[in-house]
């Protein structure tokens, strides 16, 4: 059991790292949306993110309401992120 556990604190580990690249790259997206004239809300981008998370997540047997659920709080945390940058929060 406790190396199973390692595991799953490696793993843990690995995502909280990719989280952290995703929030680089969304402060770097922040950056460039003024130049192109972009909100930090894109409707039919927030919806292709969440589909593509969905649809990755049916290919690999997870269950993808769990997914979409998870996703919908990462791109809403990364918009909420992106206003901040923007100067724009609520």
């Amino acid at each position: 059991m406790a190396a199973l556990r390692a595991e799953i604190d490696a793993l843990d580990a690995q995502i909280v790292t990719l989280l952290a690249d995703r929030a680089r790259l969304i402060d770097r997206a922040a950056q460039l949306k003024p130049g192109e004239g972009l909100p930090a809300r894109i409707e039919a981008r927030v919806e292709e993110v969440v589909r593509n998370a969905m649809r990755e997540a049916e290919a690999r047997g997870l269950d993808p309401a769990l997914i979409e659920t998870i996703w919908r709080l990462i791109v809403e945390w990364s918009i909420a992120r992106e206003e901040r940058v923007l100067g724009k929060e609520d």
